[in-house]
């Protein structure tokens, strides 16, 4: 038994939060529907309208963790026979997930006040930018447009220079995304109680600005705006932060605790600094003893005498707080990560053995899992179409219509 087992989910998104909360869903059991627009010409992701998918597009699908445990209908919303078909779906279904500007499901007729007059029990997750109110509602954006306005992105990097990227791990991924899923399986919960779904409005720069904990206690407490690369989290201080080594990489440390300090200040013979350690304050207030910049100088000469990796088979000998800064090939060839299931393979019997990222999450009794790779587009538009009831006539005539693909 899987722990959603028996959800069913409709996902309206495209990219971004939307397929990764959904993927993070239909790992652990929910029935998940990608519900795709109808193909345009130009598209050659989407085929299944215009030709048949070659093992490429299979190849290419199937390397997509994010759609995998999935399944795809290709179904046009903006046709009213279309939206009869999604209302068939949504008759049955647990929740659906947008993210479509404000307002666009309410044009289309799919929003939450429709939805549930159909199905009182549904839950309508809606994805967006800045929320479905407020002046910015309408504002078009991605990753780097939420992080920065909600304040973070003015903190990742290194002082007297521009702000570094986070790839799409903050707004979209660990933002937006997560509290998606929470917000969804809190609604399950509450539905068990009440009988009936909700609506759950998501906006990325809200999920940003609650991930910004830390750094809001140094305002609403110290009266003090965080500056980037000027505290302890942002590598301010010697004793947490990256240092190059011999080999031209990169390793981490991150002794935070004063008897983690101690350690590492006798392994590498400076008891003297063993004083300069971590205080709360460093935690808002930028390093102001003239001693830090010479430790802070001493670091970086010392880890230039070694390799990465022979520092850090050293320093985690003596259970000092190490890490790697890996590339991505060096992260899925890493024990720990093998150990942990975090690169997971699946063989299929058309493209061979898949590599994907693994399941996070990790369940004692109800443990998640990979049931089937990511589909083509419209992959599944006949089956689905016929579990819902329709005849081959139907389907047929959906299809040349072009109410589906």
């Amino acid at each position: 038994m899987l722990a959603l087992e028996g959800i069913k989910i409709l996902d309206l998104t495209r990219v971004g939060p939307g397929p990764f909360c959904t993927m993070i869903l239909g790992d652990l059991g929910a029935g998940v529907i990608k519900v795709e627009a109808p193909a345009d010409a130009g598209d050659r992701r989407q085929v299944g309208a215009f030709r048949s998918p070659s093992k490429e597009d299979r190849r290419e699908a199937a390397f997509n963790p994010i759609d995998r445990n999935k399944q795809s209908l290709a179904l046009n919303l903006r046709s009213e026979r279309g939206r009869e078909i999604f209302y068939r779906l949504a008759l049955a279904a647990d929740v659906m997930v947008e993210a479509y500007r404000p307002g666009v499901a309410r044009r289309l007729k799919i929003d939450y006040p429709a939805l549930s007059e159909i199905n009182p029990r549904i839950i309508v997750c809606s994805i967006t930018g800045y929320g479905q109110d407020g002046p910015y509602r309408d504002l078009a954006g991605h990753e780097v447009n939420y992080t920065a306005m909600a304040g973070a992105l003015n903190l990742i990097g290194e002082p007297g220079r521009k702000p570094a990227l986070p790839l799409t791990l903050v707004a979209d991924r660990g933002g937006s995304a997560m509290q998606a899923a929470i917000g969804i399986l809190a609604a399950i919960i509450a539905r068990a109680g009440t009988g009936r779904g909700q609506y759950i409005d998501i906006s990325s720069m809200d999920s940003v600005i609650s991930l910004l904990v830390w750094p809001s206690i140094s305002y609403f407490y110290h009266h003090v705006v965080p500056e980037r690369g000027t505290t302890t989290d942002q590598g301010a201080y010697p004793y947490y932060g990256v240092y190059r080594t011999k080999d031209d990489k990169y390793i981490a440390i991150g002794c935070i605790e004063p008897w983690l300090w101690e350690k590492f200040c006798r392994e590498i013979g400076k008891e003297e600094f063993i004083p300069y350690h971590f205080e709360p304050r460093h935690l808002v207030f930028p390093p102001s003893d003239r001693k830090w910049p010479e430790i802070t100088a001493h670091l970086d000469r010392l880890f230039l005498t070694r390799t990465r990796d022979e520092w850090f088979e050293s320093l985690r000998q003596k259970d000092i707080p190490v890490g790697k800064v890996n590339s991505l090939d060096e992260v899925f060839a890493d024990e720990q990560v093998r150990h942990r299931n975090m690169l997971i393979e699946i063989d299929d019997p058309e493209l061979g053995r898949v590599q994907q990222v693994g399941i996070a999450t990790r369940l004692s009794g109800t443990p998640g899992k990979v049931r089937s790779l990511a589909p083509t587009y419209g992959e599944h538009t006949r089956a689905i179409l016929g579990e819902l009831g329709y005849t081959e006539g139907e389907i047929s005539h959906f299809y040349r219509h072009k109410i589906v693909a």
